[in-house]
C-alpha cells in the first residue's frame, strides 16, 4: 500500500493516530475527572492546613495564637489582618484560588467541553490540544479575577485590622448580611439570566461564538469564563466574605453552581436561592442568625 504524499513537500505525511469519537470522549471525561479530583484534593489540604475559615467574618486573634510563620503567611491569604502586600503572597493566593476555582466549575463546566470537543472533532478530527487550550482559556478569567480577590481581601484585611472589638461586633455581621442581601439581589438581574442562560445552552454557545483553530480555541475559552464569571461572581462575593477556605461555603456552593447549570429547572432554582440569600442575609445582618464560627468568634473581637 502505498504512503500517502504531502501535497505541500512531496514527500511521505506523517500518519497521527486518532482516537475513535467515543474513546476520544471518554479520555477526555477520565482527564477531567482527574483534573477535578487533584484540585479538590489540593483545595481541600489548604482549607485543613489553614485550620478554620478566614474571611471578614472570622476575627483573627483567635487563630493567631500557636501558628507558625508559614501558617500566618497564608492566613495573609484568606482575609484575616495578616496584612503583607508582596508578590510572592499575590502569586501564592492566584495559584489556590485558580485551584479552587477549578474544583469547584468543572464539574459544571463538563457538558460545554463535552460539547466544545465534539464539535471540534467533526472540524479537524484532532480535538484534544484544542480542548484543553478552551479549558485553559477558561481557567484564566478565574485566574485574573484572582488577582482582583487578593486586591479586595488585603484591602479589607487593612481595615479589619484597625476595628476595635466593639467596632469588630458592629459591622461584621452587617457587612457579611449585606454581602449576603447583594448576592440574593443578582440572582433576579438581567445579567445575571443572560450569563446562565449561556453557560446552560453548550450547543448555542458553540454555535453562536464558535472560531476555528487554537487562537480561536482560547478565545472561546475565555468568552465562556466571562460568561460563567458574570453568572457566578456575587456567589463567590459570599465566599470571600464568609471565608475563602471555608470547607462548608465550597461545597455548597459547587452543588448550587451544579443546579443552576445542569438541571433542567436550573433557572427557576437561581431564583428559589436568590430568595434564600436574601433572607440569611437579612437575618445575618439583624443578628437574628449568625454564621456558626461568627457565633462563636463574637465576644473575642479582632484581636
Amino acid at each position: 500500500m502505498p504512503e500517502p504524499i504531502s501535497n505541500r513537500t512531496g514527500h511521505p505525511a506523517k500518519l497521527h493516530p486518532v482516537l475513535s469519537p467515543a474513546r476520544a470522549r471518554l479520555s477526555l471525561l477520565l482527564s477531567l475527572g482527574v483534573l477535578t479530583a487533584g484540585a479538590w484534593a489540593l483545595t481541600l489540604y489548604q482549607a485543613f492546613v489553614m485550620a478554620k475559615p478566614t474571611g471578614i467574618a472570622v476575627p483573627s486573634g483567635s487563630t493567631m495564637e500557636g501558628m507558625s510563620m508559614d501558617s500566618m503567611s497564608g492566613m495573609a491569604m484568606t482575609g484575616t489582618p495578616v496584612v503583607v502586600w508582596s508578590l510572592q503572597e499575590a502569586v501564592a493566593f492566584v495559584a489556590m484560588w485558580t485551584v479552587m476555582m477549578a474544583a469547584m466549575m468543572l464539574p459544571a463546566m463538563t457538558p460545554m467541553v463535552l460539547t466544545f470537543a465534539a464539535a471540534q472533532a467533526r472540524r479537524v478530527r484532532i480535538m484534544t490540544i484544542p480542548t484543553w487550550i478552551f479549558i485553559a482559556g477558561y481557567l484564566l478569567v478565574w485566574l485574573a479575577a484572582g488577582l482582583l480577590v487578593y486586591i479586595l481581601v488585603q484591602a479589607g484585611s487593612s481595615v479589619i485590622a484597625h476595628l476595635s472589638s466593639a467596632e469588630w461586633e458592629r459591622w461584621m455581621p452587617l457587612a457579611l448580611g449585606a454581602v449576603l442581601v447583594g448576592a440574593g439581589l443578582y440572582q433576579f438581574t438581567p445579567l445575571k439570566r443572560t450569563c446562565l442562560a449561556h453557560c446552560r445552552s453548550p450547543l448555542a454557545f458553540v454555535a453562536l461564538h464558535w472560531r476555528d483553530g487554537r487562537a480561536g480555541a482560547l478565545r472561546m475559552g475565555l468568552r465562556h469564563g466571562v460568561y460563567c464569571l458574570g453568572c457566578c461572581w456575587a456567589l463567590f462575593a459570599v465566599l470571600v466574605a464568609a471565608g475563602v477556605m471555608s470547607v462548608a461555603w465550597m461545597l455548597l456552593l459547587t452543588l448550587v453552581v451544579a443546579i443552576e447549570k445542569l438541571l433542567p429547572l436550573g433557572q427557576r432554582a437561581s431564583a428559589g436561592i436568590g430568595v434564600a440569600l436574601l433572607i440569611l442575609g437579612v437575618a445575618v445582618g439583624s443578628g437574628a442568625a449568625l454564621m456558626p464560627w461568627l457565633a462563636a468568634a463574637i465576644g473575642r473581637g479582632p484581636g
